[in-house]
């Protein structure tokens, strides 16, 4: 076996610059993503790499890393480990950490911005200025937010946080989760349909994987209020894709607001048709200060391996 080097790191996908700079001043960096047959070169690397820095919508196959016989950590460029195999990473003694507790609030802060562009139409009133109808009409009339009821699926770091934004709106707070928490006061719900039925806005939190993969559903849908709108900032797998287009252009539901989808980047033309949609590129963690934090929270993971100290974020 090739004798592994301590300080080598395979980057399966691009990251922002300065996360790319400082591991490669540091280390040794391959760029999986630059060639053009990655299976033939890993036959020729893979056992020279310890460390793999990913994101967290791109993952690590588990073909790559049997192909990686010294790795002992993947990090994370995120919060989201679906796109990894767990089970198999804890049987090979892979560490895997995540970026958390970094990207909350802006993630909260975009689940937020797509309620009230939807709900307020931003996106229309914008248009309608801009095209000058103005001049000649006056705007359609919109939905109030504040007082409402919000449903929250998923309150880990981020449902939390979107609560906290949704009391300043007055929001009425309603949530599911695994169990419920005995350090919020928000209304508790059982599951999840009786927390879509119970919603005006009903705003996906939660972890995917393969668990929850098509959870938001027909039967989802047709539980909501028609005057509900639905707001992803978690991964597009756990919603039903075809199922939403039919509830939109149908009138199950009142609208939707999306950062996530089921194949990005590839958005489905009926999603962009329509006016009901706030679209937006999977960009929730998407600001010049996060971006840095994450950077660094990913390097000194890395940082941490190598000099095999204890790894603060890392999952269970």
């Amino acid at each position: 076996m090739t004798t592994a080097n301590p300080k080598t790191v395979l980057l399966i996908a691009p990251v922002v610059d300065g996360l790319l700079d400082k591991l490669s001043s540091a280390f040794q960096v391959f760029r999986l993503y630059d060639q053009h047959d990655p299976h033939a070169f890993l036959q020729q690397i893979g056992a020279q790499v310890q460390a793999v820095v990913t994101r967290g919508d791109v993952g690590v196959t588990r073909e790559v890393l049997t192909q990686l016989p010294n790795v002992g950590l993947v990090a994370i460029f995120g919060v989201g480990t679906d796109a990894v195999d767990l089970d198999y990473t804890r049987t090979r003694n892979i560490a895997v950490t995540i970026t958390s507790g970094v990207l909350t609030n802006d993630v909260a802060d975009l689940a937020m911005g797509l309620l009230l562009t939807g709900a307020r139409q931003l996106c229309q009133g914008d248009k309608f200025v801009r095209e000058g109808r103005w001049l000649k009409q006056g705007p359609a009339l919109a939905t109030q937010v504040s007082g409402k009821r919000i449903g929250i699926f998923g309150m880990g770091n981020i449902g939390q946080a979107i609560a906290r934004r949704a009391t300043g709106f007055d929001m009425e707070i309603l949530y599911t989760d695994r169990k419920k928490l005995q350090h919020v006061d928000y209304q508790w719900c059982a599951d999840l349909h009786t927390l879509a039925h119970e919603s005006d806005f009903l705003v996906i939190a939660a972890s995917g994987g393969a668990a929850n993969r098509g959870l938001i559903d027909t039967s989802v849908f047709n539980t909501m209020p028609k005057h509900a709108w639905l707001i992803n900032v978690a991964r597009g797998s756990l919603v039903d894709e075809p199922a939403l287009i039919r509830a939109l252009q149908n009138g199950v539901i009142a609208g939707a607001g999306l950062d996530v989808y089921e194949d990005e980047p590839h958005v489905p033309a009926a999603l962009i048709a329509m006016d009901n949609v706030v679209l937006q590129p999977h960009v929730a963690s998407a600001t010049h200060e996060t971006r840095q934090r994450m950077s660094e929270v990913v390097f000194n993971n890395v940082t941490a391996y190598f000099a095999a100290a204890p790894l603060p974020n890392a999952i269970d």
